[in-house]
């Protein structure tokens, strides 16, 4: 099953600094995912000045349970990167 999840970041001032701590380990952990060809397509979300402020994400799990579970361990979560996450089941237009 294919989801759109939209992670933003907190928003304070330490929060940029908190997501490039734990970007090197996420984008590992992104990289698995591809391997295991759960992850589609994504990337960060920039605001008006280009700065990292959220991701954006479509990846595909059997269900939404497993990923809600993949998604706890991601680093940005241990590392209150990411402040709100929400998930839509979505169905991809076939490109084959």
């Amino acid at each position: 099953m294919q989801f759109l999840v939209t992670a933003m970041d907190f928003t304070d001032s330490d929060a940029l600094a908190r997501r490039m701590q734990h970007r090197e380990t996420h984008l590992k952990n992104v990289s698995q995912m591809i391997a295991d060809g759960k992850f589609l397509m994504g990337g960060a979300i920039l605001d008006d000045d280009e700065a990292m402020i959220g991701s954006a994400l479509i990846l595909d799990f059997p269900d939404r349970q497993s990923l809600e579970e993949h998604l706890a361990k991601d680093p940005y979560i241990d590392g209150k990167v990411w402040d709100k996450i929400e998930i839509k089941a979505i169905k991809l237009v076939p490109t084959d």
